[in-house]
Order: C-alpha cells, then sequence, then structure tokens
C-alpha cells in the first residue's frame, strides 16, 4: 500500500514539474506572490474579493507581459499560471496525504500481522531440526571452502568453463526475472487483504480450557492437522532442493566427463600413428588367448614356441634374442610358472610394455629393468592360484627397440622329472599338457632348447619335440651353455649334435649359443661380447668342418628364427582366415536358426541392460503410493510385534491384580528397550518386501527377458545383504513410541471401535494358533479320524485324558488363575490313575498350558464383543466402568504406537532409504561389471554363450583380414 501511494506521489510531482516548465520565464516574485495570496483565500469573503482583483490584476499582467523587460506571452496561453497554481497545490497537499496512508497502513499491518503470528502453533522443533547461528556459519564456510578448493583443483577447459558462465549468466537472469514478477504479485495481493483482527482471531486462538470436550478435541485435531501440512510442505521443499542439487551435481560430472573425453581424445590423436605388422598379428593373437581354448582353431596361427627342460637356459636365450635381461632369476628355483608371450618388433627406443598396461619400462636403464622383473614375477605368482605351481593364464608383454627381429615368441615352464615337496602333485603332468598343447599346433615354430653341459641322455624334452613333430618340419634346436661343453664334452659329440646325428628328432636347422658367464649382474652387451669372443677363440672353429659359421650367436639364432616365423605366417595365415570366415558363417545360421529375433548382445550389452532395467525398479520402489507403504508397514509391524504382545504384556498383566498398573509397567520396558529396534526390523523387512515384489512383477511382464533373472537377483541379494537402516532412526522412533504410550484414553467413538476389531482379529488369529497346537496334541476329531482312517497315538489318548480332568476345574472355575495348585495337581494325577492313566505333574502343566490359553483367549474375544457397544459407559465411568474394557484400551494404545511408528518409517524410505538403497545396488553392479567371472557366472545359456562366440570369431577375423592386408601391401 505504502509503496502505491509513493508511485502516485512521483507520477503526480512530475506533471507538475512539466507544466511548471511551460511558465519558467515569468517573474520570480510575481510567482511568489500569486502562490503566497492563494493560500490567504479560505480566511474569509473579504480576503476572497481581494484575493480575486489581485488574481485579476496578475492575471493582465502576466498576459500583457512586460514590455519593459522585452517579452511577451501570447494571448493562447491565458490560464496556464493558474493550472500550474492548483497543480503545486494539490501536490502539497498530497504529500500529507501520502505520508498519513502510509503511517496507518504500515501501524494496520504490523497489528494484523502480530494477531496473526500470535495464532499459529509452535514450531520451535524446527530449531533442531535445522542448523542455527554457529552451525550455520560453520557449514557456510565449510562450504565456500570446499567451492574454492575444488574450484582451484579442477582444471576446466576454456570453452567449457565460457559455456557454463553462459549458462550460470542466463539462469540468474531467469530468476532475477521471475523475483521481480513474484514481488509485483506480493504487492498487488497485499491490497486483496480484508480480513479484519477478529476474523483473524476467529481463526487462530485455541479453545480455552471451559469449552466441551468434543469442540477442544476438534480444534485440536485441526491444529495438529496443520502442523503436519506445514510438516510436510517443509519436507517436499527439502526434497526439491535435494532433487535440484543432485541435477547440478550430475551435469557438473557430465562437463567433467566430456572435458576428459575431449582431453584423452587429443592425447589419443597426437600420439596415434600406424600399427606395425608384428603389433598387428600380436594383437590377433591375444584376441585368440581369450577365445575358448577347447576351440583347436585357436592353436592354428604361428607363434615361436620355446620349449626344454628346466634350466636348460630358455629364457637366457629369449632374454639374448630380446637383447634385455627382461626375466626374473632364481637358484635352481622355478621361476617360469605360467606361458609368456613376448612380441618383438623393431622401434627407436628399447622398450617394454605389458599389454593391460599403459607404463612403458625403458630397457637401458637398470631400474626399469629390475620394477620390469618385479612385475613379472609378481604376474606369474598371482596366476598361480588353488594350491598350483603352474597356470595356463597368458602374460602377455611387447618389447621394442632398434635392430630386434619382428616375431612372436612364447616361453613355457621347464619340463621337469622329478618334483619337490613345495610342488603340487600335478605339477609334472601339467607342464607336459600344456607344451604339448603349444607344440601340437601344426604352424607353431618349435625352439627345442637342449643343455650343451649335461649328458644329452638326460634330456626329456627331445622325446616331446619329436612327438610332436617327427619329421622336424618346423623345429630348431639350440644347444646352449657351450662355452661349458666344450671343457666337459669330447668335440666330436658336440659335431654330431649339431649335424643332427646324435639324436632321432629331426629339425631344421641346429644352433650353438653362449648365454652367459654365470652372473646375474652381467649385461646382454657385455653377454654378446663374450659369446663373440668365445666363438672367434674357440678350437671348435680351428678344426675343419666341425661347426660351420653361421650356426652359432645369439644373432644368427635370432635371424633364422625370425625369417621361419614370416615364412610360415604367410603360407598359412590366408588359410587360417578361411577357417574363420566358415566359423563366422556357421555361427550366424546358428543364431538365426535360433533366435531370429534377437540381436547378437555379448554379455557386456546384457549386462548394462539388466543395470537399466534394476535401476529402473528402484525408481518404481520412490513411487508408490503413501497408502500401500502404511498398508504394507502396519502389516509388518503387527507381525512382528504380536507375540511380544501377547506372552510379554497382555497375558501376564490378566494374570496380575492391577492390570493397568502392569500394562504401563510392560509398554514402557518395552518402548525404551526393544521396540524401537524391531519396529526397525519390520520397516527393512518392509521395503525388502516391496522391492522382491515390484521385481517379481516386472518377471511377469510381455517383455521380460529371464537371461537377466540370476543376474537381477544377486544383485538384489547383495545389496540388500550390505544396507542397514540409519541407526538415529531408532532413537527418533523411541521418543515417538514413548510419547505416544502416555496417552491413556481413547477419544472418539470411531477409534473405540477400530480398537475393538483390533483386538477381535488379533484373538481370533491367537485362537487359530491355539487349535493347530491343540490338535497336534490331542490328535484329530472323531469325524476326522473316520474319514482319513487315522487313529490315536499312546500319547494322544493320555493328553485327552488329561484334558477331561482340566476341562472339569475350568467349568467349575471360570476365573481360574493361569497356574494349577498343588492340590489340583494331584487330584487330577490320583483321578487319572483310576482310570489306569499313569502321568506325572509336569505332564499334566504342560497339559494344562495349551488348554489355559485357549480358555483365556475365549474369555477375551467375548469380552471384546462384550465391550463393543461400551464406549458411552467408558466416556462417563473410565477405568470404573462396569463392562471391564482395559483390554479394548491396551489394544488401542498398541495400534496407535503402530500407526505412529509406521508414519515415521514410511517418511524415512521414501526420503531417506530408498536413495539409500539405490546406492548400494550401484555399487553392486559397479563391482559385479569389472568382475568377468562373476559376469560369465551369472549370465548363462546358450543364447549368451553363442552371441559371445560369434562376437569374438568377427573381430578375430576382422583383425585377420587387416593384418593379411597390410601383409599384402608390404609385400
Amino acid at each position: 500500500m505504502l509503496r502505491i501511494y509513493q508511485n502516485t506521489y512521483r507520477r503526480t510531482a512530475r506533471k507538475a514539474v512539466v507544466y511548471s516548465t511551460k511558465v519558467a520565464c515569468c517573474n520570480h516574485s510575481t510567482l511568489c506572490n500569486i502562490t503566497s495570496q492563494s493560500r490567504r483565500s479560505g480566511a474569509g469573503a473579504h480576503w476572497e474579493q481581494h484575493s480575486k482583483r489581485n488574481n485579476r490584476s496578475h492575471e493582465e499582467f502576466l498576459l500583457g507581459g512586460n514590455q519593459a523587460r522585452g517579452w511577451t506571452i501570447p494571448p493562447h496561453s491565458r490560464g496556464y499560471g493558474m493550472f500550474v497554481v492548483r497543480i503545486l497545490k494539490g501536490a502539497l497537499k498530497l504529500r500529507y496525504i501520502v505520508l498519513g496512508g502510509a503511517i496507518g497502513g504500515g501501524v494496520s499491518l504490523s497489528k494484523k500481522y502480530e494477531d496473526w503470528k500470535e495464532g499459529l502453533p509452535d514450531l520451535k522443533w524446527l530449531e533442531d531440526a535445522l542448523p542455527q547461528g554457529e552451525r550455520w556459519s560453520q557449514f557456510s564456510r565449510n562450504l565456500i571452502e570446499v567451492g574454492s578448493v575444488v574450484k582451484n583443483a579442477i582444471d576446466i577447459d576454456p570453452r567449457l568453463k565460457q559455456l557454463g558462465e553462459d549458462k550460470m549468466s542466463e539462469w540468474r537472469s531467469w530468476f532475477d526475472n521471475r523475483l521481480d514478477d513474484a514481488i509485483e504479485a506480493a504487492d498487488y495481493q497485499g491490497t486483496q487483504i480484508v480480513e479484519t483482527k477478529e476474523d483473524i482471531k476467529a481463526k487462530t486462538t485455541v479453545a480455552a480450557l471451559g469449552i466441551p470436550a468434543d469442540e477442544s478435541r476438534k480444534k485440536y485435531d485441526k491444529l495438529q492437522s496443520q502442523v503436519e501440512t506445514l510438516q510436510t510442505e517443509i519436507m517436499n521443499v527439502q526434497i526439491k532442493y535435494q532433487k535440484e542439487l543432485e541435477k547440478m551435481e550430475k551435469e557438473n560430472r557430465e562437463l567433467r566427463q566430456q572435458y576428459l573425453i575431449l582431453k584423452t581424445n587429443k592425447k589419443t590423436t597426437a600420439k596415434k600413428i600406424k600399427k606395425s605388422l608384428i603389433d598387428m598379428y600380436s594383437e590377433v593373437l591375444d584376441e585368440l588367448s581369450g577365445y575358448d581354448t577347447g576351440y583347436t582353431m585357436a592353436d592354428h596361427l604361428p607363434r615361436v614356441v620355446v620349449v626344454g627342460d628346466q634350466s636348460s637356459g630358455k629364457t637366457s636365450v629369449l632374454e639374448s634374442i630380446a637383447k634385455a635381461r627382461i626375466f626374473p632369476r632364481g637358484s635352481g628355483e622355478m621361476m617360469t610358472r605360467a606361458p609368456v608371450k613376448v612380441t618383438l618388433a623393431e622401434g627407436p627406443y628399447h622398450v617394454a610394455q605389458f599389454r593391460d598396461s599403459d607404463r612403458e619400462y625403458d630397457l637401458t636403464k637398470e631400474s626399469d629393468l629390475a620394477d620390469l622383473r618385479r612385475e613379472v614375477e609378481f604376474r606369474m605368482r598371482a596366476s598361480v592360484r588353488g594350491g598350483k605351481t603352474v597356470s595356463n593364464e597368458v602374460i602377455a608383454m611387447t618389447v621394442k627397440g632398434p635392430g630386434l627381429q619382428r616375431m612372436v615368441l612364447v616361453d613355457l615352464p621347464g619340463i621337469i622329472s622329478t618334483m619337490t615337496v613345495d610342488m603340487a602333485s600335478d605339477t609334472k603332468d601339467s607342464i607336459h599338457q600344456m607344451t604339448k598343447h603349444y607344440m601340437s599346433n601344426p604352424n607353431a615354430i618349435i625352439l627345442c632348447i637342449q643343455d650343451g653341459s649335461v649328458d644329452a641322455e638326460r634330456s626329456n624334452v627331445t622325446d616331446l619335440v619329436m612327438q610332436c613333430d617327427p619329421l622336424g618340419r618346423r623345429t630348431i634346436f639350440v644347444l646352449t651353455k657351450v662355452d661349458l661343453a666344450e671343457e666337459l664334452a669330447d668335440p666330436e659329440r658336440i659335431r654330431k649334435i649339431l649335424s643332427g646325428k646324435l639324436f632321432p628328432m629331426k629339425a631344421l636347422g641346429y644352433y650353438a649359443v653362449v648365454t652367459g658367464r654365470g652372473r646375474k649382474d652381467d649385461s646382454i652387451d657385455a653377454i654378446r661380447q663374450y659369446e663373440e669372443d668365445f666363438f672367434k677363440n674357440s678350437k671348435l672353429f680351428h678344426r675343419r668342418g666341425v661347426i660351420m659359421p653361421h650356426q652359432v650367436t645369439s644373432r644368427n639364432l635370432s635371424l633364422a628364427v625370425s625369417d621361419r616365423f614370416w615364412k610360415m605366417v604367410r603360407e598359412t595365415i590366408e588359410q587360417q582366415a578361411d577357417a574363420f570366415k566358415a566359423t563366422r558363417f556357421n555361427l550366424e545360421t546358428e543364431w538365426k536358426n535360433n533366435f531370429p529375433r534377437l540381436r547378437e548382445s555379448g554379455r557386456d550389452e546384457l549386462f548394462d541392460k539388466a543395470k537399466g532395467e534394476i535401476l529402473d525398479e528402484v525408481v518404481t520402489l520412490s513411487q508408490i503410493s503413501a497408502k500401500k507403504w502404511d498398508d504394507a508397514l502396519t502389516a509388518k509391524l503387527w507381525e512382528k510385534l504380536s507375540n511380544y504382545v501377547f506372552e510379554n504384556v497382555y497375558l501376564p498383566a490378566a494374570q496380575s491384580d492391577s492390570f493397568n498398573t502392569m500394562v504401563d509397567i510392560k509398554l514402557r520396558q518395552w518402548a525404551e528397550q526393544a521396540l524401537p529396534a524391531k519396529s526397525v526390523e519390520a520397516g527393512w523387512e518392509a521395503l525388502q518386501q516391496e522391492f522382491i515384489s515390484l521385481m517379481e512383477r516386472a518377471k511377469k511382464a510381455h517383455d521380460h527377458d529371464n537371461v537377466f533373472d540370476q543376474l537381477k537377483s544377486a544383485v538384489v541379494d547383495e545389496a540388500i545383504r550390505r544396507h542397514s537402516w540409519e541407526d538415529k532412526a531408532i532413537d527418533m522412533l523411541r521418543v515417538i513410541q514413548l510419547n505416544t504410550l502416555e496417552d491413556r484414553f481413547v477419544h472418539d467413538k470411531t477409534e473405540w471401535d477400530q480398537a475393538v476389531k483390533f483386538l477381535e482379529n488379533s484373538v481370533t488369529n491367537k485362537l487359530e494358533q491355539t487349535d493347530e497346537t491343540l490338535s497336534q496334541m490331542f490328535g484329530p476329531g472323531p469325524w476326522s479320524r473316520l474319514a482319513h482312517w487315522q487313529s490315536l497315538t499312546q500319547d494322544q489318548q493320555k493328553r485327552r485324558s488329561v484334558k477331561g480332568e482340566l476341562d472339569k476345574i475350568l467349568k467349575n472355575d471360570v476365573k481360574h488363575l493361569p497356574t494349577l495348585s498343588y492340590d489340583e495337581l494331584t487330584t487330577v494325577r490320583k483321578n487319572l490313575q483310576r482310570d489306569n492313566v499313569e502321568v506325572d505333574t509336569d505332564y499334566i502343566r504342560q497339559t494344562w498350558f495349551p488348554v489355559y490359553r485357549k480358555h483365556f483367549l475365549q474369555q477375551s474375544l467375548q469380552r471384546a464383543k462384550d465391550c463393543r457397544k461400551a464406549y458411552y459407559l467408558y466416556t462417563q465411568q473410565g477405568t470404573e466402568c462396569e463392562i471391564s474394557c482395559s483390554d479394548v484400551v491396551l489394544f488401542w494404545r498398541i495400534q496407535q504406537v503402530i500407526k505412529v511408528t509406521g508414519n515415521a518409517l514410511r517418511q524415512q524410505v521414501i526420503n531417506r532409504e530408498a536413495r539409500r538403497l539405490d546406492k548400494e545396488i550401484k555399487a553392486v553392479l559397479d563391482e559385479f561389471s569389472d568382475d568377468e567371472e562373476k559376469k560369465a557366472h551369472l549370465l548363462t545359456g546358450k543364447r549368451v554363450q553363442l552371441a559371445e562366440e560369434l562376437i569374438k570369431v568377427r573381430q578375430i577375423q576382422e583383425k585377420l583380414e587387416e593384418f593379411i592386408n597390410s601383409l599384402n601391401q608390404e609385400k
């Protein structure tokens, strides 16, 4: 209102200024006389006439102009002066009206606001829920510090930063416009307030104690509903801002991800070079190593297989070819425990790199060599599982360097003849099977290593090689340690070995090398120099015809192996590619016949699809209606609490002299100790049950894919196992439950009827359970025995006899105590003895317990029926009512506790626990996505296996075709 007055005042003053400029050239003293005379116009008629004469004279003066001063006013400007005076006069009056109205309106609004604020309910509980004072200030400072740290820590691309700033400025302008519109709307609505002070008081004043109870109860309920409405609104606001915060965090993550992708693409583009032939071929072999090992086509591509006895120098030969000491060493200990695939390629720098790692080891630095050897040893030991000594898991690495011959070698564990105590029992057989498996490839080049310093007859490898390649068309024989052999063995014997006349095994070529002087710290250059010096000075060369020069040194061996490798590749690669084409065609045909309307989806794609479906079900969980949650939580709570209520509260109180006092004691102990934890357990089980039911309903959908069922079940089970309810929920529930149990008076007839119905249903269910117990104890009735041809056991006959005597006691004393006296026990036992039934007192007590329970429950059910229409007497007489309805009041209190507990649990489920369960499920899915064995175990079936095999064969065939094209271009 004040703002409206101010705007009106400004517009009027603005008009006065505009009109006053039209007579700015008038004489200043004359204008002052005019305004002063106009103010005296209300003094009397005399002054009025005098004023009129003066006004006319002044008008004539103004209209006529002032010839002496040289200015005149045109005739059509007559009347402007008086018009300006009137406007100024109105403006001066309006100023006081505006100020008075603003002050009066402000006072009136202030009083209305105070009256309205007095009628509001107490909202001090918000002070505990929200941080205030120093806590809020500290939280704000911490948040600002975190923001500054994050801002300084993240290096954002300038383009992304500019895009974010543009979006922020756009959002800020939109928010300012919306804020201005809201303020104008509030100002406009402020003028519509017409309620009086009496109306506000009538709406907000709470009834005094002298008002009747019904009216007080209605107003109390009204205020309570208002409080609940405010709580709901506050909670909705919190949820809204939480969602907005999560949305902004998600957008921030997406921007960060896009930035990293751009950054990675830049790096990749900068480093991307054309792959060499050997690298492409090595990738094909890597794909094959992950393929089904039972499929024989996986072994038909050429590679160099290094085999030999343990400690024969296999690894040293491979290191000499690679020109680096890349493998760990041990004194007589088995070091090679798994196949090691080494791809040799020529490059400007001497480096090594594992297939699954980005680190490059500089082989010219001793520190990197040591790290590489440690990593190889670690991978070998990590590949051995389950108490095994050797493993079939391939360790793949690439070695590049100047002058290296391009080839792919596989170093296998050495063949042993005797096992030590620390080896697994199947170590010898495992090594033999692994060696035969690699050598049985018809296109594999066998590099057979023989120790020249030991007797040739002690060799185990030559027999295996002869079995796999009897004609020697793909075997190259290498005699190591010839420097020691020259001193220990007969030169003639060495000549026979290198000419292929000592062993029945045949080979393409025979070579002699020196792999070192037995020193671990010798470098490859030192070993090669020692080798060259040895062969230059060796007496084997001084005798004509003993050894050809091309049969010695590691360099000649490397050239020969590389030449044979590429010759084998060119001869067989086309044939292998055609074989994979045929395999792909067969697999595609099988897929079309079995799954014509489905796409070939591998495990990774299926896992991503299942992940989306599971997360969609979690979203559906948050959309369940409040009523459904209340029903589920109420049912689960009573299921958890009913047994305690009957066994520990209701029955003990009924057996005591003061029912209400015992009930109060029992209920308070229960609420302080076990009830909150049991309630949380019931809430968690209800949440679990609803989520599982959603998953089961999803299975019945027409588009359901049962290939995901096992994976979904495993994810849900694991997430539920990890999830736990918040600890602070127990303390909150304890306070709510204690406050609810303090109310001992049923307020209206509706609640009374609901409590009676609740009591009847609960007692009826207990009666059914008791009847089942009695049926098992006493056996079937006569009609059931006749219909099902059953008979009573001896124990059941005894029980029936005891029951007959106990029924007589209850018939004579309807209000009998829950225990039997000594005299009653003696009487029952003697009466049974007359009928030749021998039982002891414990047997009688065991029979008495279910019999008395049924008797008590039947009486309780009858009391509930009597109290159904006794609400009027209860309101008038209270606890002194003629009809004892304490049972109804007890179950009403239990019912109220269940209601408030269910409501609190529902809010926790919707606001907190469903979101926390979602996070647990996402964490489990992320773990499963990185575990290939887990995915293979959970995603099974013919469809998955066929799709995986088809996808793998396609990848191998594509890489083979790419390699063949590059190979043909090189030719």
